[in-house]
């Protein structure tokens, strides 16, 4: 009688949400009718949906992602459109915004996680991973679960985090769906076999819980951009400036793109990812000392193409891999490199230094060995697009995004080695297409009281979100207090965007500025000697509520600055060690320290 009479009575519901209901209560039992009604009552009053604690959370299949550069969230958003397309259920979160709390509740969990750093969580994973290995973590006897772990085998902790994950839950009870998979860099394929794999285990599960599965309970995805790293947008690129002097020994670009109607919307603080085809002398160099055709017809995927084409637009060609060198060490069979090729610390070294090009001319393939196209093309990664810290505002600069793009060069053996990415942007003409998406960080946000203050550490090109962060800043007229720590090597060649920290400084719109210039004195001075000076005032800045921002290179520099810090809190701040570390973990937990390092 219920459900006669329900498409005729006056409802707040639309059309398509009568149907759905109608949909779900007809394949409910009374038992479960009742259960859903009384769930209803109680989350009506309650003002809010409440997490269910009941069996009934069996019909709900639940994806939690772990992403530094969203890779795996992509993942993710895939599986779950694959899980609901077959009528699952689906929570879909990103582990910072899951509340660990839930986890005993669960009994289907999918994660998706991958390494930063050295073996470290991504900063959305960093809660769920510590709540796990600690103590608080409850027994999870009925949690069925599988991991896929993102990684990159050029360095020591591959796959770590998911390795920690896949460990920790079997250790409290949980069990496994699946094998850990691993994934590299080229992780599109494994990727897919698991959406398929999971979700066939998945079904028994569902199955034996004499659930009903509806789309009731699905998480909320923000709306996004059509364009994307699968499908990104070909801008034109208007700038491409040298903002190092001649006297330097760096060559750094000021970027600028037009994004022109693609409605590609950013924040201060998001990085834009570029697609880049590799130099077509260095493909030229690789084709002679093969001895292969450039006019070889190839296939990658399904898309047929040249040997050429191949190699500028989809292989890597400046990045090598573990997997490589140890195969070129066995074509080659050069006794040096394949004793290297054992040592993963010494490949590790082995590939920050070296190109293909430098494996072919050093180590060149033992007689009578060939290597035609195609073997070539499978020993190969799949070119992958970069990431940059956005350097603009869109308050600012509309349909615009700049970046700050240090050309990566050397001389090795006579011949000169770039970067692939920065080469393509620094060599790119006004009116040069390039196929372009940002990559959201939320990790990396202004604070949402415009009045808290903000210390910005940026040495080199890490300078580049904060001069968004002050065009957001300026644009929204915020008074805010702000205060910048910048280091490079000579004040004379490389104070980027000098003219601007000024102009802000002279303007009251940044309220202090703080320069190290390493090399303009007989001793080097770093932004973390500049640190340590000011320790007195920076700690008072902490205490007052603001918030930290480190960005730059990870290797070094964010480490040599987060030693500076806790001496300054020991000093300054009367802290012992471990209660300095203790303090900025806490920063970092209320998101008042934050880092884009690389």
């Amino acid at each position: 009688m219920l459900l006669k009479e329900l498409s005729s009575l006056a409802s707040p519901l639309s059309q398509g949400q009568v149907d759905k209901l109608k949909q779900l209560t007809s394949e409910l039992s009374a038992v479960q009718l009742a259960w859903v009604s009384g769930y209803l009552a109680a989350t009506a009053n309650a003002g809010q949906l409440a997490p269910v604690a009941d069996a009934q959370t069996a019909q709900t299949v639940t994806i939690l992602y772990g992403s530094q550069t969203g890779n795996g969230r992509g993942i993710a958003k895939a599986l779950a459109d694959k899980a609901q397309a077959q009528g699952y259920a689906v929570n879909l979160a990103s582990m910072g915004e899951y509340n660990v709390r839930q986890l005993k509740q669960e009994t289907v969990l999918l994660l998706v996680v991958s390494t930063h750093g050295e073996g470290e969580a991504p900063d959305d994973a960093i809660e769920l991973h510590k709540f796990l290995a600690s103590k608080r973590a409850p027994k999870l006897d009925n949690l069925h679960y599988s991991v896929l772990a993102l990684g990159d085998s050029s360095y020591e902790f591959f796959c770590q985090t998911g390795k920690d994950f896949n460990a920790r839950l079997a250790a409290l009870g949980a069990k496994s769906l699946l094998p850990l998979i691993e994934c590299d860099v080229d992780y599109e394929a494994a990727a897919g076999q698991w959406h398929a794999d999971v979700l066939e285990a998945v079904k028994p599960l569902i199955q034996t819980s004499s659930a009903s599965v509806v789309s009731i309970g699905t998480a909320k995805v923000s709306a996004e951009s059509e364009f994307t790293k699968q499908n990104p947008y070909s801008a034109e690129v208007l700038v491409s400036q040298k903002i190092t002097g001649r006297g330097s020994d760096r060559d750094v670009r000021h970027v600028e793109i037009d994004l022109g109607d693609s409605g590609l919307s950013y924040q201060a603080g998001d990085a834009l990812g570029v697609w880049f085809s590799n130099d077509e002398a260095l493909v030229g160099e690789i084709l002679t000392a093969l001895s292969l055709s450039a006019d070889e017809q190839v296939v990658v995927g399904a898309e047929p193409l040249t040997l050429k084409q191949a190699l500028v637009d989809k292989k890597e060609l400046t990045q090598l891999y573990p997997g490589l060198v140890k195969a070129w060490a066995e074509l080659s069979g050069n006794e040096v490199l394949l004793a290297l090729s054992e040592d993963k610390e010494q490949v590790r070294q082995f590939i920050l230094k070296h190109q293909l090009a430098d494996l072919i001319t050093l180590y060149p393939l033992a007689t009578p060995v060939t290597l035609n196209a195609t073997k070539l093309l499978e020993l190969l990664r799949p070119l992958t697009p970069r990431l940059y810290s956005i350097a603009s505002s869109q308050s600012e600069v509309e349909t615009e995004v700049h970046l700050t793009v240090a050309l990566v060069e050397d001389e090795r053996h006579g011949a000169a080695r770039f970067g692939g990415a920065s080469h393509f942007l620094a060599s790119a003409q006004e009116g040069t297409q390039v196929k372009v998406y940002v990559e959201s960080n939320k990790h990396f946000r202004l604070p949402e009281n415009p009045e808290t203050p903000v210390i910005m550490i940026g040495p080199g090109t890490g300078v580049a979100p904060f001069r968004a962060f002050m065009q957001e800043r300026v644009a929204q007229g915020i008074q805010g207090d702000s205060w910048l720590f910048f280091g490079n090597p000579h004040f004379e060649q490389d104070f980027l965007y000098q003219t601007e920290w000024q102009q802000y400084l002279k303007n009251g719109d940044l309220s202090r500025i703080d320069v190290a210039f390493s090399r303009d004195q007989a001793h080097k001075i770093y932004v973390q000697h500049r640190i340590k000076e000011q320790g007195q005032a920076l700690w008072q800045w902490l205490q007052n509520g603001a918030h930290l921002y480190i960005c730059g290179d990870a290797e070094r520099m964010a480490k040599d600055v987060h030693q500076a810090l806790i001496e300054v809190a020991v000093e300054v701040g009367g802290l012992n060690s471990e209660a300095a570390e203790a303090y900025f973990e806490t920063l970092r937990s209320d998101k008042r320290y934050q880092k884009d390092v690389y």
